[in-house]
C-alpha cells in the first residue's frame, strides 16, 4: 500500500503525455536551456571590469575632494 505499483507509474506517464503531447517536452526543455544561457550571459554582462570600476571610484573620490576645497575657499571669501 505504501509503494507505487507499475500501474500507478503507467497512469502518471499517460497523464503527462496527454498534458504535454508529443514533442512538447523537448521544446519545453529547449526553452529552459535558452533561459539558463540568457541568465548566465546577463550575469557576465553585469559584472563591471575591475580596472574600470577602480578608475571610476578614484575619479569620484578626486571629484569629492575638489568640491570640498572649492567650498572651503568660497566660505573663506565670504
Amino acid at each position: 500500500m505504501g509503494t507505487l505499483s507499475i500501474w500507478h507509474w503507467v497512469v502518471v506517464l499517460v497523464v503527462v503525455l496527454l498534458l504535454f503531447g508529443k514533442g512538447k517536452i523537448p521544446a519545453l526543455m529547449g526553452d529552459v536551456a535558452k533561459g539558463v544561457k540568457a541568465f548566465k550571459s546577463g550575469l557576465k554582462d553585469d559584472e563591471p571590469d575591475t580596472a574600470e570600476a577602480a578608475k571610476a571610484i578614484d575619479e569620484d573620490a578626486a571629484g569629492d575632494t575638489t568640491m570640498a576645497k572649492e567650498k572651503d575657499e568660497a566660505s573663506s571669501r565670504a
